[in-house]
């Protein structure tokens, strides 16, 4: 009866023992994942510090270069310093010429502002003798108008002149060959008439031949009768040539 009492504790014993034995074993298997995750950070920290220090090392180069680059900084800024003390030395030589050219540039003012009331007269001068020059270049244009006025009336006149010469030689040669045509045309009908006017009172008894005597003295007074058409025809042609003449000028 005790060995089954104490072989159901053990069992129970045993029973808990197991239930303790799966918690720990859980408890370790959730322990290992923490623990490979725990490793799996420490890796990737170990990679940043890895990271971190190449970092630093690039770091620490460039420090070195701008420790270096401060260097050479600091003597150009000395060297600047001392160009700029030369710069000061030279500014306050500058500044004494500066105030010098400032006298002379007052100086060269008031002898500007003379000059310049001077030039306000000598304008105003100008301005007069360009209005007196005006009124001298609109009466020489005025003058010129009427010179070109004159010489285009000259040269009309000249050329009335020159066609009334050349109608006056046109005139005198027809005059010319009026008195020719009056000299054979008309004279020699006239002639005719005369000389058989006086042979009438010898043939006046001789019918036949007083009749030859009136033939020939109405052919002589009909040649005359026509030269006189011939001789106005040619009269008027003249007169209206120098109608044309006149129409024309």
């Amino acid at each position: 009866m005790n060995r089954e009492k104490d072989l159901i504790k053990a069992n129970k014993e045993l029973a808990f023992q197991n239930e303790e034995k799966e918690k720990r074993a859980a408890e370790l298997i959730i322990a290992n994942v923490e623990l490979a995750y725990q490793n799996e950070e420490k890796e990737k920290r170990a990679a940043e510090l890895i990271v971190a220090n190449v970092e630093l090392a690039f770091q620490n180069e460039e420090k070195e270069k701008r420790a270096a680059e401060l260097v050479i900084a600091n003597k150009e800024l000395e060297f600047q310093n001392r160009e700029k003390e030369k710069r000061a030395a030279e500014l306050i030589i500058v500044n004494n010429e500066l105030l010098y050219q400032n006298e002379e540039k007052e100086k060269r003012a008031a002898e500007l502002i003379i000059a310049n009331k001077e030039l306000i007269f000598q304008n105003e001068e100008k301005e007069k003798r360009a209005a007196e020059l005006l009124i001298a270049n609109q009466e020489l244009v005025y003058q010129n108008n009427e010179k070109e006025k004159r010489a285009t009336e000259l040269i009309v006149a000249y050329n009335k002149i020159k066609k009334a010469e050349e109608f006056l030689k046109e005139y005198i040669r027809g005059l010319e060959e009026m008195m020719f045509m009056t000299q054979h045309k008309v004279r020699q009908p006239i002639a005719n008439i005369i000389g058989i006017s006086s042979l009438l009172d010898k043939f006046i008894d001789t019918p036949e031949m007083l009749k030859k005597m009136i033939d020939y003295l109405k052919e002589s007074a009909v040649s005359l009768d026509v030269f006189t058409k011939e001789l106005t025809e040619y009269i008027g042609e003249l007169e209206e040539k120098g109608k044309n003449k006149n129409i024309t000028n």
